[in-house]
Order: structure tokens, then C-alpha cells, then sequence
């Protein structure tokens, strides 16, 4: 049995898909457990760069399988034209599958997702409008429509028809907002359900089975812990656990069956959208870092918010991720800094000083960051791959990471390629 989980421990944009990327290599199974076409998993290969959306990271490198389990919501559109991108580049994707019980993003979940943000203006949570939120209320809700639904045409229209009963009601009554119609909808979906057919199929059988047969199955989480629906900066959070254990639920594979848990975090902070962010730069120093990191999203393309490492925020994503084996990414954006900050407890409202992550956002917009002052470097650090042949300022930076949250740093990335990364320690 060899498994590794790769989830990101900040509020997503780590770096999760270079290293699944990298990691995909000596894999036989690569799986995408949760979220939907709201991440944007970054890779580059060289000369070449993939945004990949919806599509597992180790579709470039995987020698097997890449599965979209259960609990992934797919859009049956941006599925097919990411299939379309890769294959135009000479790439192959018939080692891509879809699990039947997937749900699938439907038009009224991303107009409703549109309607929504658009009716809270400054208020909004701050979401990339792709139906993500309301598609997993529908599975909740349990009136949802799921990839095994979209090769049943009876029963794909009936749900169809029920769903817009309901979601009809909410255009035009709540956001005076035109209705949509079912067949227009239902001929989209069985065309889609036609494309997609040879790819929908049962995964959680044959992922226990490949795991229990001794195959290297790795699974890739979206989005990233101050993110998740339970212990992120709710209600500033995506609509899933992009947790260690967002994968049983997510791919129906048992706590005992995951092995390696490997948490990443940048080497600094950033954030898309609204929501507290204790140790926000918004300065000079945190536009420096931006440009340095070209931190703007993968998928909207939106300036990141960028900040100093904040290490209470990535105890509590540790803790909760139970992970056994840190990475941390873009070190090389902090070159050129006379000296770099690291937050290691909050300055709470009432003047108390605290070392642990509070679930009331309300507070934690409140609360200022305390900080320990560390000598930067200045040396370019992009093609080195040993660690002790880093700055020893920089080396000094990660040992005091790995000191304050008791846990390995095994690899280093010091640059967006594949190849540069300072791995301390092998993990196959």
C-alpha cells in the first residue's frame, strides 16, 4: 500500500500543482478529490505552461490513471475544452475518467452563483462565479444531477424539470432575472453526456482495490485549509473540505488507507477574494511580493493579496491535516528583502496575545499579527538544489519554520519549473 495526499495549508495558489505534477511522475493513480473549475493549478514543464482547472495536475506525467472522484463537481464544458487544450498540444487524455456519482455544474448553478454576488455587491464572499456553491447546495440538497444522470436522458430531464421549477422562481421573483428553459438545457446535457461517456465510470472500487493491490495512488486537493467549509475563514470559504480527510468522503477511500500526508504553504501568504487576512502587506513590501511572485489567479486572473508568513494560521492547517511532511514553495520570491517578517501569534482586540487560530472571523479581522524579524538574502537561490548550499539566512528561515510547527520540510521549491525544487528527502 502506498499512498501520499497533496493539500495546500493557506488559502490556495501554493503551488499544490507542481508539486502533484512532479510527484504524478511515479504514480499509477492520480486523483482530484474536491472543488471544481474554481481552482487553477499552474505547471511548467520547460518552455511550456498548463492552467489546468478541473483536471488532475498529474495529467502531464501520470503513466496511469487520472480519476475526477465523487467528490469533485464537474462542468461538463470546461471538462471538454481542457481535454481540448492538452490534446491540441500533442498531449493524451484517454487516461482521464470521471466518477459516476460526481456532480455536475449545471448553467442555472453558475447564473445563480452570478446573481448572487452580483445582488451583494460589497458584501459578496468573493467567488469565481462557476456554480461551485451552488451545485454542492444541490447535492446537499439532494436534488442534485450527477455524470451517471447525464447517460439517462429520462431521468436527466425530469430532474431537470424539477430543478427549474425552483431555480425559475429565484430569477425572476428574487433577482428579476429572465428564466431558463428545460430543453435547451436537457439537449446541452445529453450532448455532453454523449462526449463524456466512455469516461464516466465506478472509481471508488477500483481505487481501494488498486491501493490494496500495492499501486502508488496519489490524491490532489483544490482550494487549501483556510479555505475549507468547516475550519477556513467562513463564510470566506469554498464549498468543500480540501482536507486529508476531504479525501474519504471525496474519493471513498478509509482513513487507514492514507499513508503520506503532505501539507504546502508558500513561503509567504496570499489570498484571492474577501475575508480576514491577519497578516496582510498592503504596501509597498506586499506589491513587491506580488510582482516578485506574479501572484494573480490562475483562473480569474485577479491580484492576489499578498503577506508575510503567518505560522498560527499554518499550525492550525498542520494540526488539522494531520501532515506528515511539509513543502514550501517560492522561496525564491523573498530574495532581495534586507529582511523578512514570520508571524508567530495575533494581538487580539482586547490586548491579550494568543498562538492559536480563533473560529470567529468577525475577531480575526481584528486581530494584528506579532512578528519575529528575520535577515533576509539577497542571493539568487532558482538553480540551486541542495539545501546547504542555500544563503544560510534562507536555510535559517526554514529551520525556524520547521522548529516552530515540529515538522520536516522535505522539499523546497525555488522556482515555478519542475525541476527546481531542493527535495531533502525522498519519498518513493
Amino acid at each position: 500500500m502506498s499512498t501520499y495526499v497533496v493539500v495546500g495549508l493557506q488559502w490556495g495558489d501554493e503551488g499544490k500543482g507542481k508539486i502533484t505534477d512532479v510527484l504524478s511522475a511515479q504514480s499509477d493513480y492520480v486523483v482530484r478529490f474536491q472543488g471544481g473549475n474554481n481552482a487553477g493549478h499552474t505547471v511548467y514543464a520547460g518552455a511550456d505552461k498548463f492552467v489546468l482547472h478541473l483536471l488532475p495536475s498529474g495529467v502531464l506525467q501520470c503513466k496511469g490513471k487520472c480519476i475526477i472522484a465523487n467528490g469533485v463537481v464537474v462542468d461538463p464544458n470546461a471538462f471538454l475544452q481542457e481535454i481540448s487544450a492538452l490534446e491540441s498540444k500533442g498531449l493524451t487524455t484517454d487516461h482521464v475518467f470521471i466518477s459516476r456519482r460526481a456532480h455536475v455544474i449545471m448553467p442555472y448553478h453558475i447564473m445563480l452563483d452570478t446573481y448572487r454576488e452580483e445582488a451583494a455587491g460589497n458584501d459578496s464572499i468573493g467567488t469565481t462565479k462557476r456554480g461551485i456553491g451552488p451545485c454542492y447546495e444541490d447535492k446537499v440538497s439532494r436534488i442534485g444531477i450527477r455524470a451517471i444522470d447525464l447517460l439517462n436522458p429520462d431521468i436527466l430531464k425530469e430532474k431537470i424539470e424539477k430543478n427549474l421549477e425552483i431555480k425559475n422562481a429565484l430569477f425572476e421573483k428574487l433577482y428579476q432575472k429572465p428564466s431558463m428553459q428545460v430543453d435547451e438545457i436537457f439537449e446541452q446535457m445529453v450532448a455532453y453526456g454523449e462526449k463524456l461517456k466512455h469516461r464516466i465510470v465506478d472509481t471508488e472500487l477500483e481505487l481501494n482495490q488498486a491501493i490494496d493491490s500495492g499501486k502508488t495512488v496519489l490524491f490532489e486537493g483544490a482550494q487549501a485549509l483556510m479555505l475549507d467549509i468547516d475550519f477556513g475563514t467562513y463564510p470566506y470559504v469554498t464549498s468543500s473540505s480540501p482536507t486529508t480527510g476531504g479525501v474519504c468522503i471525496g474519493a471513498g477511500v478509509p482513513p487507514t488507507k492514507l499513508q503520506t500526508l503532505i501539507g504546502v504553504a508558500k513561503a509567504y501568504c496570499t489570498r484571492v477574494g474577501n475575508g480576514p487576512f491577519v497578516t496582510e502587506l498592503d504596501d509597498e513590501t506586499g506589491e513587491k511580493i506580488r510582482q516578485t511572485g506574479h501572484e494573480f489567479g490562475a483562473t480569474t486572473g485577479r491580484p492576489r493579496r499578498t503577506g508575510w508568513l503567518d505560522l498560527v494560521a499554518l499550525k492550525h492547517a498542520c494540526m488539522i491535516n494531520g501532515i506528515t511532511h511539509l513543502v514550501i514553495t517560492k522561496l525564491d520570491v523573498l530574495s532581495g528583502f534586507d529582511s523578512v517578517k514570520i508571524c508567530t501569534s495575533y494581538r487580539t482586540e482586547d490586548d491579550r496575545e494568543i498562538d492559536y487560530f480563533t473560529s470567529s472571523t468577525t475577531k480575526l479581522d481584528l486581530y494584528e499579527p506579532i512578528y519575529e524579524e528575520l535577515p533576509g538574502w539577497t542571493e539568487d537561490i532558482t538553480n540551486i538544489n541542495q539545501f546547504d548550499e542555500l544563503p544560510p539566512n534562507a536555510q535559517s528561515y526554514i529551520r525556524f519554520i520547521e522548529k516552530y510547527l515540529g515538522i520536516e520540510v522535505y522539499l523546497v521549491s525555488v522556482g515555478p519549473d519542475r525541476s527546481q525544487n531542493i527535495i531533502r528527502k525522498n519519498l518513493f
